[in-house]
């Protein structure tokens, strides 16, 4: 090859890595760094549903499946609903100067009392301290714990034919004495207190052991009574009436004063808009982004899906075997 082909060669190499460093420099210019890491170390982003003309926002939130702690924190999670990732969301949109006013959008039969409890207090803590209203859009089931959630809220609605209320606690638990009476199975139990296997499975309860565990889901009901007091402004006397853990539809719970309005979610975030004068907000909502646990699940589960099929049923058995009282309507 003569020189002045290498020259030429030279300079159409030269061309093109000069056009590759514009596209990255040019990419680099106009990638928001700050949103894509927040979402990357948060697993969670914000997605725009509904332009506005100024800087306020309506922040959408939802809260989908059994309220429970999972031991989420692992790498690999295949749970959906994290309590961690939502507790952490609800302060993001409190502390977000420019978020207005929250909705969250409640599917969920409810479950564990901690953490219906602990979302409870955030709801009442963004109202009183961060001077936010939050409302709340029920979905098809918004039950027990997702009632006990909402209670707070300053405004309630429900579809027609949602599901809501089962106010009430509950504790269940296997008992297979029987049949390993029939089969021949002893179980030997070396316990250091006469209660400290209470609730086995492996034996009948006694009287005592049912009347410890009722005081217990009594003094939980109350409580849940008093959220339900405190945030409908009912009386107390009509809350147990209509706390004996049955459900209602979106109608009878309106009909009640369980819930205010019947609509949809365009329905709530349109009233919320009229309540509070932000017709000119933008309505955003978070969702799930590619957080690092999200990353990391995504690129290794394919390689451990039996694993993870084991460690979920390994966590369904202690989970049958370690019972708790709940906030969760059951079928």
């Amino acid at each position: 090859m003569s020189k002045k082909r290498w020259i030429a060669l030279g300079i159409a190499i030269g061309l093109l890595f000069l056009s590759i460093f514009s596209q990255i420099t040019a990419t680099v210019a106009t990638t928001d760094f700050k949103t894509m890491f927040r979402s990357f170390v948060t697993d969670y982003e914000e997605r725009v549903v509904e332009e506005g003309s100024g800087f306020g926002k309506i922040a959408i939130l939802h809260l989908e499946g059994i309220i429970q702690s999972s031991g989420a924190g692992g790498i690999v999670t295949t749970n959906t609903y994290n309590h961690k990732r939502f507790v952490d969301m609800l302060d993001q949109a409190a502390d977000d100067p420019n978020v207005e006013g929250i909705i969250l959008r409640v599917n969920t039969p409810g479950g564990g009392v901690v953490e219906s409890a602990e979302i409870h207090e955030k709801v009442v803590e963004i109202q009183a301290e961060n001077e936010k209203p939050v409302y709340v859009s029920m979905g098809n089931t918004a039950a027990s714990g997702g009632y006990y959630i909402a209670a707070p809220a300053e405004k309630i609605i429900a579809h027609p034919a949602t599901l809501t209320g089962s106010i009430g606690v509950i504790m269940e638990s296997l008992n297979y004495a029987e049949l390993a009476k029939k089969l021949g199975i002893d179980v030997n139990t070396i316990k250091s207190g006469e209660y400290k296997d209470i609730m086995s499975s492996s034996r009948p309860m006694t009287e005592e052991e049912r009347a410890i565990l009722q005081a217990m889901i009594d003094e939980l009901y109350d409580e849940f009574v008093q959220v339900i007091v405190d945030g409908r402004e009912m009386p107390e006397e009509k809350v147990r009436k209509l706390g004996d853990g049955r459900v209602y539809t979106g109608t009878q719970a309106q009909e009640n004063g369980l819930v205010d309005e019947l609509g949809t979610l365009d329905d709530t975030i349109a009233l919320m808009k009229a309540d509070h004068n932000l017709g000119d907000a933008t309505v955003v909502e978070y969702s799930d982004g590619l957080g690092i646990n999200q990353f990391i699940s995504g690129s290794l589960q394919q390689f451990f899906d039996s694993k993870l099929d084991a460690a979920s049923f390994e966590d369904l058995l202690r989970r049958a075997n370690t019972p708790s009282a709940m906030y969760l309507y059951t079928k």
